[in-house]
């Protein structure tokens, strides 16, 4: 596999890191400091990183099952973020997402629900390291250039969701959880219908 079909490779799995980067920064009651967007980006760049190193660690042992169940675990994790995104803009009310003036944190698990939907993000890229095993691609050059496109993306993408909120509010807020819902589900119908 050459490194332009890697970089291509790399820029379509983080599509889906960077909208869920997207819908955080819509969330974001100011600005993403640069180091809340790196954060984000850190936090998706390491888990799609590490997701295909799984896939191809698991080679074609264990591809069957994998295929057989990864849409349906991408769907529950997106549809679950989606679904508390929209919740907590009806209610007004964004612990999930929120962070201080500072750009730290907010106390009540935003490190957690990131993490879950970068992992809910990356399911599609353990798939793409059976894949990887099975071209007899180097993981070690695939992984990292995988991890950094994502990393990137998913950094621009807190900055893109902020411009957004502004100007749209939690109309913008219950959109990007409609649409980490509806990526769920173009995922469980792209395995199951497509």
């Amino acid at each position: 596999m050459s490194l332009l079909a890697l970089v291509l490779l790399a820029l379509g799995l983080s599509v889906d890191a960077f909208a869920a980067a997207v819908g955080r920064g819509v969330v974001a009651p100011d600005r993403p400091s640069p180091m809340t967007a790196m954060r984000t980006g850190l936090v998706f760049g390491l888990t799609e990183m590490s997701a295909p190193i799984v896939g191809w660690l698991l080679g074609t042992a264990f591809s069957g099952l994998v295929e057989a169940v990864d849409h349906w675990i991408a769907f529950v994790l997106l549809l679950a973020v989606g679904g508390h995104m929209v919740w907590n803009a009806l209610r007004g009310d964004d612990d999930a997402a929120a962070e201080t003036a500072s750009g730290a944190p907010a106390p009540k698990g935003s490190l957690l629900l990131l993490v879950v939907t970068a992992i809910g993000t990356s399911i599609d890229s353990m798939v793409v390291g059976i894949s990887l095993a099975l071209l007899d691609v180097d993981i070690r050059i695939a992984a990292p250039i995988i991890g950094l496109t994502t990393f990137t993306m998913s950094s621009i993408g807190m900055y893109a969701g902020k411009a957004i909120g502004e100007r749209f509010g939690a109309r913008a807020e219950i959109t990007a959880g409609v649409g980490l819902a509806l990526l769920g589900c173009g995922i469980l119908y792209g395995h199951t219908m497509g």
